[in-house]
């Protein structure tokens, strides 16, 4: 310890007084304060003998969430207290801007009124303790969550440690706790600017939007983009003008033998054919029936499939979504579950997978060990590489002392652990698992052949070719195969073709039959959001524990709306767009985000300070905020009737927007407060009791439909229903897929733009 005038001072074992007083023995020469006894040496008054029964093992540790409490508790034992921050324990004024722009942006934190009580608990524990370990999460996010939790709770600087764990395991956090380290300031700081900048833009944008539009609107620097994004797909597809081709595809087999194949025109007069007409193609189909076909190049060889990358959140999140049908933040709750501790018997609770918000895809030495070792047990030598595979991280600005998203141990085989989990927790964690073990496998080997075939007109000469590929050794195929969009299944699809034997160029091959097709041009698919998640990481915007909540805020806020798995943009997300894209370009520009989030990164890693940053953005955006005060003309839009009276004093009911989403509620408010529930319609009817088919929520927010007359009517359906009868037996169909509709009575398929082609796209 030191005094005034920082003269260091010594500290053996204390002298106490009958009362657990130091004595004192005068005053220090040099800053006057006065001094105790202590052994043979003097110091400052204030040092009290500690009572052994305030004292609770002495160590205390904080994390965030109860569960992550009572799995680090149990790896820690009686030595240590472990208690539960329950998230941030400060934060900006709610009330206000509580960032003052002219000096130096000083954020103004405050303990909420519901966080005191933990805070007040806190102290008392931190008072008691000898040593004080801060075991938040190890991003930022987390680094600033201790960083509050010091201030918020006032630990001494001399007995604060922090430690950082990617997985929680005993042999990880005894690592940890072998290895403290001071609250990286930089890290902080980096979370601050992002906190701070967000708070300028909502902060200013929201009242602006209530004057404007309409009430309890807001706007979000980064779910502004976002929803840039969805809009402006919207209108590609809206404007988008479909373009009439045709493709032409012959069946040939060789002269005098039996088996056949199929090859596809790709060169007319050595040029890309041009086919935009029944017409044209039938002109060159005369030509062709009259053709002779020879062999004019066969090339054989071999291609490798590499496997994956273990996950990161982002493609954690495209995977959940397209493979479970998970919404990113129902993926990342469940991740969650799994990171915190799992009780799966004997071997009690632990963390099962490493931490879940990382962009890296680095593996620690340990874990390829163990997986390879699995893989050779398991699998034998052939699934095994001779060095482990080294996957590149494809985000620039990665955190590469953080892991992918593993298991924690690839033995905890997801079957073996199965009755431990409940049904979504084993289906994430196989999927996690499935795609570690298989990230360090051989790759997978396909045997591929060309056949390119000239065909000779009277008019024209012809190329066609033929292409395919056939799987020689499955390598990680095994184990793990990535989903694709649908909308890009079938092109991306390996094609298992068998060419007839004996193939040999120069060969003469027999036209068996032509075959037409028609076909136009497709606009962009809708955003689901999982392409929508990795658009955003493509483009650099957001960071890993950003992307669940862009997407559910959206959402909340009205101003998207998902239907099956497809973004649309509501009428008040358009509006609130164009007003934001017209006023604050910069703002809601993808490059100009993206930019800030390496900026970001610059103050992270303590090239640049969080002010200057702050600054530079906000140099350019009160500017625009004053323009937009004085310029921008209100867009409130009148409040939509539904076409009923009020049941109550006969005026008008309309729809309203309230903190939970649209509502009925009586157009004579505050004189009236008759309210009803809004339901959505579809325009379909109840198979049932034919009632409106309407759009429902779950408690967690999962769509699924219904009858209006529930619960008269017990009639529900996961798959939304479309107007089309069931050409079968007249039953209901529901969009099973993008492409297909499924009868609920009879099960049949059918495709959908057959049954209902304006309902394909909705899918």
């Amino acid at each position: 310890m030191k005094c005034k005038a920082k003269r260091e001072i010594k500290e053996p074992q204390a002298t106490f007084n009958s009362r657990g007083t130091a004595v004192t023995i005068g005053t220090c020469s040099i800053c006057g304060t006065k001094l105790y006894r202590i052994g043979k040496t003097s110091a400052h008054k204030g040092l009290t003998q500690p009572k052994p029964e305030n004292i609770r093992n002495g160590r205390l540790v904080i994390v965030e969430s109860p569960a992550k409490a009572r799995t680090v508790g149990n790896f820690l034992g009686k030595a240590y207290t472990v208690r539960a921050s329950v998230g941030h324990v400060r934060d900006l004024l709610r009330s206000q801007l509580s960032v003052d722009v002219s000096n130096h942006f000083e954020p103004k934190y405050r303990v909420p009124n519901e966080k005191k009580e933990v805070v007040k608990e806190l102290t008392n524990e931190v008072k008691k303790a000898v040593e004080i370990y801060l075991a938040t999460d190890p991003d930022r996010e987390g680094e600033a969550i201790a960083w509050h939790l010091k201030e918020a709770v006032r630990i001494p600087e001399d007995r604060m440690k922090r430690v950082i764990f990617h997985e929680i395991t005993k042999p990880a956090i005894a690592d940890a706790f072998d290895h403290p380290r001071k609250i990286n300031m930089d890290l902080v700081n980096a979370q601050q600017a992002r906190r701070v900048l967000d708070r300028l833009v909502g902060y200013n944008l929201s009242p602006l939007l209530w004057e404007k539009v309409r009430s309890r609107l807001s706007a979000g620097r980064v779910q502004s983009v976002a929803l840039r994004l969805i809009v402006e797909r919207e209108r590609e597809i809206e404007s988008f003008i479909p373009q009439e081709y045709w493709t032409i595809e012959a069946e040939l087999r060789p002269s005098g033998g039996q088996e056949i194949y199929r090859s596809r025109l790709v060169k007319i007069d050595e040029e890309e054919p041009k086919l935009p007409t029944q017409g044209v193609v039938e002109d060159y189909v005369k030509d062709l029936n009259k053709a002779q076909y020879v062999i004019s190049k066969i090339k054989k060889g071999e291609r490798k499939r590499q496997p994956f990358a273990p996950f990161i959140t982002s493609t954690l999140q495209q995977q959940a979504s397209r493979q479970l049908g998970y919404t990113a933040k129902r993926a990342m709750m469940i991740a969650q579950q799994l990171y915190e501790g799992v009780d799966i018997g004997e071997s009690g609770t632990t963390g099962l997978i490493t931490y879940m918000r990382t962009d890296s895809t680095n593996v620690s030495e340990l874990a390829l060990k163990e997986v390879r070792k699995y893989i050779l047990e398991c699998y034998g030598e052939d699934f095994l590489p001779k060095e482990a595979k080294k996957h590149r991280t494809r985000v620039a600005s990665a955190q590469e002392a953080h892991e992918a998203i593993r298991p924690t141990s690839c033995l905890r085989v997801p079957e073996k652990i199965k009755s431990y989990l409940s049904p979504e927790q084993y289906k994430l964690y196989q999927l996690i698992w499935r795609r570690f073990v298989a990230s360090q496998m051989e790759s997978a080997v396909y045997d591929t052949m060309t056949v390119e075939i000239t065909a000779s007109g009277n008019q024209h000469k012809y190329l066609f070719r033929a292409s395919g590929s056939h799987l020689q050794f499955q390598g990680f195929l095994i184990l793990y195969e990535e989903a694709k969009e649908e909308e890009n299944q079938n092109e991306l699809e390996e094609k298992d073709i068998t060419f007839p034997q004996g193939l040999a160029e120069g060969q003469f091959q027999e036209l068996v039959q032509l075959f037409t097709e028609q076909h136009f041009t497709q606009p962009p698919p809708r955003y689901t959001e999982a392409s929508l998640v990795q658009t955003l990481e493509e483009y650099g915007i957001g960071r890993p524990s950003t992307y669940a909540p862009i997407l559910s805020t959206i959402q909340a806020r009205g101003y998207v709306v998902r239907d099956g798995r497809k973004l649309t943009p509501t009428e008040t997300g358009i509006l609130v767009n164009d007003l934001m894209v017209e006023y604050f370009p910069d703002v809601l520009g993808v490059d100009f985000t993206a930019q800030m989030e390496k900026d970001l990164d610059s103050i992270a890693s303590g090239e640049r300070g969080w002010t200057d940053v702050v600054h530079v953005f906000y140099r350019n955006f009160e500017p625009q905020l004053e323009h937009a005060r004085k310029e921008m003309p209100e867009s409130k839009t009148e409040p939509e009737k539904i076409g009923r009276m009020c049941p109550d004093c006969g005026h008008d009911l309309i729809i309203r927007w309230g903190r939970y989403g649209r509502f009925i509620s009586c157009s004579n408010f505050p004189n009236c407060r008759h309210t009803e529930a809004f339901l959505e319609k579809i325009g379909v009817l109840c198979p049932e009791d034919g009632g409106e088919i309407v759009q429902r929520k779950t408690r967690k927010g999962r769509i699924f439909y219904g009858c209006e007359n529930y619960p008269k009517c017990g009639f529900t359906s996961w798959k939304k229903p479309i107007k089309s009868a069931c050409p079968n037996c007249g039953g209901l169909l529901t969009i099973k897929n993008s492409k297909e509709a499924q009868c609920t009575k009879c099960e049949e398929t059918f495709l959908l733009e057959k049954v209902m082609p304006e309902d394909s796209q909705a899918a």
